[in-house]
């Protein structure tokens, strides 16, 4: 063993600032003769601002973890040969929120009452402001709804989609198209004029004839043994708060699946065929001829 391993190097006596080399030696030249402002209590706070919204959906994510289902639903695989038709489901689903939007802002002004209803549609559209486009967006809008989904049905249908393992979703989506019949359905008598009146009159007849159920349920609808005030409260009701909220659990279960399942691929693009194994006595005589 040599002594000098045993003896301790000298210490270097610490570089004064501004001498020696390296990242903790001289500094550079313009930090000398332009030393870096510092930031102000102004761009202190408007940096603070334009972070806070990003901070705030960071600080939401880490207590609900929705980022990760947002990923697998923007980011997930589709199948080859994806077209228009697989948007009919969210063009639904999108006149759906204008339908509830518009609907929060005409219940607002809305009265459900037999001698002030049709008074206070005539109030929306002639003197509330953007209150007859308001009305409109949410009337046609409906019809563009029941439209759709039957659209949505249909290319469900003829694509095969409702095939295992989609059954469950299949059923969820028909339970959604007759829910969407009824909101279209108890919405009509909320203007309270001799056209709803009458339709609904109608309406209500027809859910009677069905078998078993058909005259509880017409008793239901009408809530008395007449259309009148108390079927008009019903209807509203119904429409604004039941079916809404039955809307919005199934098509959270609805896109859950269709999510965990995929969609299908269309019924003319057939997938390839894996090749057949070669027998095992034609393996054996080539390989017996390379032998050779």
């Amino acid at each position: 063993m040599k002594l000098d391993s045993l003896i301790p190097a000298p210490l270097r006596k610490p570089a004064k600032p501004g001498e020696g080399n390296g990242a903790k030696g001289a500094a550079p030249a313009d930090l000398k003769t332009a030393p870096p402002e510092r930031p102000t209590d102004t761009k202190k706070l408007a940096d603070r601002a334009v972070e806070a919204p990003v901070d705030a959906l960071a600080w939401v994510d880490q207590r609900t973890a929705a980022s990760g289902f947002l990923t697998g639903m923007l980011f997930r695989k589709v199948p080859k040969g994806t077209n228009w038709f697989y948007t009919l489901g969210s063009a639904t689903l999108f006149a759906f929120i204008v339908q509830a939007i518009t609907g929060v802002f005409l219940a607002m002004f809305y009265t459900p009452s037999t001698t002030q209803a049709y008074a206070s549609i005539s109030h929306i559209n002639n003197e509330v402001f953007l209150g007859a486009f308001v009305h409109g967006l949410h009337k046609w809008g409906s019809s563009v709804m029941v439209i759709l989904i039957f659209l949505h049905m249909g290319r469900t249908f003829f694509f095969g989609a409702y095939k295992y393992p989609r059954e469950l979703n299949w059923v969820i989506g028909v339970v959604l198209l007759i829910l969407t019949m009824t909101m279209a359905f108890t919405g009509y008598l909320l203007p309270f004029d001799q056209r709803s009146f009458w339709a609904s009159v109608v309406g209500i007849n027809i859910n009677g004839t069905g078998p078993v159920v058909g005259p509880y349920l017409s008793d239901f609808l009408r809530a008395g043994p007449e259309l009148g005030a108390t079927t008009l409260s019903r209807f509203y009701a119904i429409h604004m708060l039941l079916v809404p909220g039955a809307i919005i659990a199934l098509i959270g279960a609805h896109l859950y699946l269709v999510v965990k399942l995929g969609t299908t691929a269309p019924p003319w693009l057939k997938a390839k065929k894996p090749k057949a194994a070669a027998p095992v006595s034609q393996l054996n005589a080539s390989a017996n001829g390379s032998d050779k």
